[in-house]
């Protein structure tokens, strides 16, 4: 009986080992401080008067790469910043593929939307105390950027290593629908505990196939607007961001903002409010960590495409002079603007190029982006037509040209529904069809990546 004990023994301990399950993926991650070295006009608000006057969280721009097992290959960008001009997307995805071979439809980037960080438009800034100089720190800046976020994708690809990826849910009640009606027939932006909203939190965690964290990427639809002063900040996601790395501090943390066009974080306008808000997002993506995840595996496709978005009925010169003798100085200035547009282009344009991608992780996950300010409407209807068993949707994502108002605001009006258009150089705002264009194309594009 003793002569068969050892034996015995190493049976059960063979047969009581743990399997070892093979990455399927390679992921790396890396970031960068992007806060302005000076003051810069800050962008989000009009009503600004005077540059920036310090920081109070530091903004960073995060790469994540992802390769399966095929060589495919997905890059993911994120910014503490208010969005993502067209000419920086375009030029940032030309050198990607040039320097790293990725193409332009396997490149997301996502702008947090924060309404306390540096104005990137290089020409046309308005309101400024000093155009000509406020013109030049953007191009600058936006010129630096270029550089950082090129470079920061390089090293993530030089720091990947074989990992897992793991997909969970959560919830945060932070964010509040802001369309609440006036009671004359108009919307006023205050806070609608009974409009529609998205208050789910995606997560996905790239780890080593030792368990060391690589990047904890989270979702959320709200707005960064729970501060209005001068200094920077990343606001409410950048705090989360701030308090997901402090608790895993091996990670990069990466904030996708989602369908926020017409959610906001309540209450709001202090520093206190944001930090709040970002440990409760926080505090929701760790209880998504603390789940079940679900493990992906399979292989990464995508598919990107620019659809001609149309403008309603564009204004004739006549209407847009009407628009330069208003009381309301942000009509006179519109009309202004495009006036010049016509001077300067010869006509209008009927349309906007419209960045719509899909991305499908494996058999799981599809991961759509659109462009610009999304409203929720958006994000409600694309999880109940896709019928994947996992889907995310990502606003401001590759472009954040205006507002985009599903059909249903589209009707009602108010700031979302067109009125915000003003405040650009838009002629006019979308036509009625612009929900169903980009949710067509949705369609269309998850077919293609089958």
């Amino acid at each position: 009986m003793k002569l068969w004990l050892p034996i015995l023994l190493a049976v059960f301990v063979i047969a009581a080992a743990p399997v070892v399950e093979s990455p399927a993926w390679k992921a790396g991650a890396a970031s960068a401080k992007i806060t302005p070295e000076k003051a810069m006009w800050m962008a989000g608000y009009a009503a600004r008067t005077k540059p920036s006057e310090g920081v109070e969280l530091d903004l960073f721009a995060k790469a994540f790469v992802l390769t399966d097992q095929a060589g495919g290959r997905f890059a993911l960008i994120t910014m503490d910043l208010i969005g993502v001009p067209r000419n920086l997307r375009l030029a940032v995805a030309e050198r990607v593929k040039k320097e790293h071979g990725i193409e332009p439809a396997n490149l997301a980037i996502n702008a947090s939307h924060t309404h306390s960080g540096p104005e990137l438009r290089t020409s046309k800034i308005h309101g400024t105390d000093d155009l000509a100089l406020r013109e030049k720190e953007a191009a600058e800046y936006t010129a630096k950027l270029e550089d950082t976020l090129v470079r920061l994708v390089g090293e993530a690809i030089q720091k990947s290593v074989p990992s897992h990826l793991d997909y969970s849910t959560a919830r945060c009640g932070v964010s509040m629908n802001r369309r609440t009606p006036d009671g004359k027939g108009g919307w006023n932006n205050f806070p609608n505990p009974r409009g529609p909203v998205d208050q789910t939190v995606p997560v996905l965690k790239a780890s080593s196939a030792e368990g060391k964290d690589i990047a904890i990427i989270f979702g959320y639809s709200c707005h960064c607007t729970t501060l209005g002063h001068q200094k920077f900040s990343g606001d409410y996601a950048g705090y989360a961001q701030q308090e997901i790395q402090k608790a895993h501090p091996d990670a990069v943390a990466m904030f996708a903002n989602g369908c926020s066009g017409d959610q906001n974080p309540y209450p709001r306008k202090t520093m206190e409010f944001a930090q709040t808000h970002g440990k409760s997002l926080a505090t929701s993506v760790q209880a998504a960590l603390e789940t079940h995840m679900q493990r992906l595996k399979g292989t990464i496709r995508a598919a990107y495409r620019e659809i001609p978005l149309a403008y309603d009925k564009l204004p004739t010169r006549e209407q847009l002079l009407e628009e330069q003798k208003s009381t309301n100085k942000y009509l006179v200035t519109h009309g202004t603007r495009i006036l010049q547009r016509i001077a300067d282009e010869g006509q209008l344009p009927t349309t906007y190029p419209y960045p719509v991608q899909v991305l499908r992780l494996g058999n799981e996950l599809t991961w759509v982006t659109l462009g610009g300010e999304v409203v929720v409407d958006y994000s409600l209807r694309l999880k109940q037509d896709l019928k994947d068993p996992i889907v995310w949707v990502s606003g401001y994502t590759n472009d954040v040209m205006a507002y985009i108002p599903s059909f249903r605001i589209w009707q009602e009006g108010g700031y979302e529904g067109g009125g915000a258009m003003i405040y650009g150089s838009h002629p006019t705002r979308w036509s009625d069809k612009t929900e169903v264009n980009i949710v067509s194309t949705v369609m269309e594009l998850r077919k293609a990546v089958e």
